[in-house]
This record gives structure tokens, sequence and C-alpha cells, in this order.
């Protein structure tokens, strides 16, 4: 049975976006399909593809994932090329499309996790604080293209109303409430909007206070997600790039920081009640 998951990038209206990694890699498949005397459809049998996805991996239009890569090995002969290609793939900064395709796993999340050190994350922040991080963006962007990023963040929060049986974690660094972006009146807005989604009963929201001799996630920002079938991702961002994670020894990696990071953090008790305090000074 195909196992295709929809994993094709869209560029502006709905156009495939691809990469030069994502090509070359189809490319490479292709090659050792052809090599071994495979048509895509008797392939795709084998990988558990239509021909069809067949198709878009070898074009460069779909995000080949683990399970492609070890299938396609054993479909293959085993040699270990394909695996080191795909590795070295998602080692490549800049990968504009990894961010939509988290994004769709994201809607199909059966628990997803959060670390923020820079920002409250996206799916907590009210409309006032989205205007302020785009108002900050280096170089300014034109009215347009901050009214299409503040409406892309606004349509990505429907997560948390649309999927009652996920659950979501998040650990948020205290300095970040304190940072006062915005000024007093977007910290309320924010500090509302934070105490709302601490309210719902599949919502863990917690704070890693300023003081602390411990923190697992030094690093940098993290998120990890569970998808129905058991598989798990992870994903971060720096400036200018960003990696979806799919090697499974580098997820479980990541998925001991955050548990470690979970139990340096102050508890959802003790979280809200911060937050209340900070509420109430302004």
């Amino acid at each position: 049975m195909a196992h295709d998951i929809g994993w094709v990038a869209q560029g502006q209206g709905g156009e495939p976006e691809s990469s030069d990694s994502m090509r070359a890699f189809g490319g490479f498949v292709q090659g050792l399909r052809e090599h071994a005397g495979l048509s895509r459809e008797e392939f795709g049998a084998l990988v558990h593809l239509s021909r069809h996805s067949v198709e878009s991996i070898e074009l460069g239009r779909r995000l080949a994932d683990q399970r492609f890569v070890d299938l396609a090995e054993e479909a293959l002969g085993n040699t270990g090329a394909l695996r080191r290609a795909f590795r070295h793939m998602a080692r490549q900064p800049g990968f504009a499309a990894w961010f939509r395709m988290w994004a769709r796993l994201e809607r199909q999340a059966v628990s997803l996790d959060t670390y923020e050190c820079r920002l409250v994350p996206g799916l907590m922040q009210p409309e006032p604080y989205v205007r302020e991080v785009f108002e900050n963006a280096v170089p300014p962007l034109t009215d347009e293209e901050l009214a299409a990023q503040v409406a892309a963040r606004m349509e990505r929060q429907q997560l948390l109303r649309e999927r009652p049986n996920t659950s979501f974690s998040f650990i948020i660094e205290e300095s970040i409430l304190r940072r006062d972006l915005g000024g007093p009146a977007v910290t309320r807005c924010l500090l509302d909007r934070m105490l709302e989604c601490a309210g719902r009963r599949n919502v863990a929201l917690q704070i890693m206070p300023l003081e602390r001799k411990q923190h697992a996630s030094l690093a940098g920002p993290l998120q990890l997600l569970e998808t129905p079938d058991g598989r798990r991702f992870a994903y971060a961002e720096g400036h200018m790039n960003g990696w979806l994670i799919t090697e499974p020894k580098d997820v479980v990696v990541l998925s001991q920081r955050y548990a470690r990071l979970r139990s340096q953090a102050l508890t959802p008790e003790d979280s809200v009640g911060l937050l209340e305090r900070l509420r109430g000074a302004l």
C-alpha cells in the first residue's frame, strides 16, 4: 500500500517549488532505478509509492522521507549510497521549502513540542504581537508583505482550535516575556493569549526561569512532532536557514534534550502563576 503523505513543496500560486538539493537527490534516485532496470511503476510498488510520487521525487518536486530511503535502499541493492546522499541533502542550509513541509506535518501530528528562546511561538502569538514581530523585520517589509505574513501566521494558529486531540507542549524562556516587545499594551495582550492557551486541556505551557543553573537546550530553539503512525521528526532554524530533521537517531537525541528541558522548567501550574503575576504588574 502506498504511504504518500503529500510532501510536495508548493511555491506561490500552488506551483511546485524545488531546490538544487532536491533535484540532485531525485536525479540520483532515477539513475539508480534505471540502472536496476526498474520502471517507475515497478519501483513504486517496492517503495510503497505511486508511479506519480516516484516521478515527483525524481524530478525534485517532492521531499523524500526516511522511510522512502530505507525501502529504496532495499530495492536497489543496499549499497548505502542513497542513505549517504539523503543525509547530505538533509544538512543543506537555506532549504526554503522545508518549513512548508513541517507545516504539513503539523497538521497531522498527534503531538507537537516547541522550545523557544527568541519569541513566543507563532501558535500562541496574538495579532498585535505578530505585527510587532514583522514590523521589526530587517530589511523592512512592504505593507503588502507585512499583511500577508500576519495573515499567514494567524491562519496557522487554527491548529490549536481545530486539533483538540493533539497534545501541544510549549517551553518558553522567561526573558521573552520580560522583553516588552511593542510596549505594555502588546505585552498585556500577549500574556492574555498565553493564559488562554494554557487553559486548554491539550496544552502544557512551561516557562524556563531566568535563574536556573542547568539548561538542556543551549543550542537554540527546537520543535518535535509525532505522526499518527508513530514517526517522529524535528525542526530547527537559524537566521537564514531551517532544517527538517528526519534521521531517527538525531530525533532521539533532540527528544532527550526536550525531555530534560521539561524537567528543568517551571511546572505548568507555576508557569501560569508567573504569567498571572506578570500580567498583574502591567
